[in-house]
């Protein structure tokens, strides 16, 4: 069921309807390495994180690529890393434009693709690479991009993986035809819709679902304070909220790939206030970072980065 009443998802939760039975984080992600990195002018039109006057270093933001992809392999998470295309200079940010939902006892598990907003990304979702990557693995496809939708996946969509729970910002990058298609796609139990603030995106950049046990939020960036209401009931006392210079460092844009461990930008880290870096920690939470300013250039950070393989 999709919803635009918070009050519905509370009641759900209250009734015993959106247990965490499922896997809240991933068995591993998958990556794609930037090559010959540079800003599109496409991206760009919608996207208040860019800045299109600014020179970028091709040769540092693959370096800061494979810190990251170090960073979370020494943190125990196996990393699948694809080669970039000169042709998609935001193949970089693979989590937009592919998905995957875990398999069970009755039915596979689904690599879902995603149809982006910009034609200049569209070309991105026919990659045979990932998709043969995952086909041989038994997955079945689920193919948003031959679909009459705007659908950018875990870009506007936020899951909480271990109650197969959505929360879902209305921007440019999703349509209402794409939120319903996301929403069977990754069979989820309930998705919450609701409007951001002009000048937002993606709702990964304000909203994080650490686990399916805490949230990373700020609060400003949602329209409706119905919302916001809810995720606090949601989440209880695991809520962290943001300022506005924490969200426009993309500490919003963070993501748990273990029960513990919690990885953002060095950006995001650096603004991240003491207090709510203690809170995390008490959360039970390893906070791991590393600098990815050069390809924060382009608009997204460490969440955009990593797509998830459940």
């Amino acid at each position: 069921m999709i919803t635009t009443e918070p009050a519905k998802i509370v009641e759900a939760l209250k009734a015993g309807i959106l247990p965490i039975d499922s896997p809240a984080v991933p068995t591993g992600v998958f990556m794609v390495e930037p090559v010959n990195f540079r800003l599109n002018q496409d991206s760009s039109k919608d996207n208040q994180y860019m800045d299109m006057s600014v020179e970028v270093d091709p040769d540092r933001a693959l370096e800061q690529y494979i810190d990251l992809v170090q960073l979370i392999r020494h943190a125990g998470v196996t990393v699948k890393s694809f080669p970039g295309d000169p042709e998609t200079p935001d193949d970089v940010f693979p989590n937009n434009v592919f998905g995957t939902t875990p398999s069970d006892y009755r039915k596979p598990g689904r690599l879902v693709i995603g149809h982006m907003y910009h034609a200049s990304r569209q070309k991105e979702t026919e990659r045979a690479d990932i998709r043969n990557y995952f086909t041989g693995r038994g997955y079945d496809i689920v193919d948003l991009s031959i679909v009459d939708c705007v659908a950018e996946l875990t870009g506007p969509l936020i899951i909480d993986r271990g109650r197969r729970l959505g929360f879902c910002g209305m921007t440019e990058r999703v349509d209402a035809s794409g939120i319903q298609a996301m929403h069977r796609a990754f069979d989820l139990r309930r998705t919450l819709q609701f409007d951001l603030a002009p000048g937002e995106y993606h709702t990964n950049v304000i909203l994080s679902v650490l686990a399916s046990r805490a949230c990373v939020v700020q609060m400003e960036a949602i329209v409706d304070p119905r919302v916001r209401r809810a995720l606090s009931m949601i989440y209880d006392e695991h809520v962290l909220h943001l300022n506005r210079a924490e969200k426009q460092a993309f500490a919003g844009n963070c993501i748990a790939l273990t029960p513990n461990d919690l990885f953002m930008s060095q950006t995001a880290a650096d603004a991240l206030r003491r207090e709510n870096r203690a809170l995390l920690e008490s959360w039970g939470f390893r906070v791991h970072s590393c600098a990815l300013d050069e390809i924060e250039k382009a608009g997204g950070s460490l969440r955009c980065m990593v797509a998830e393989i459940y």
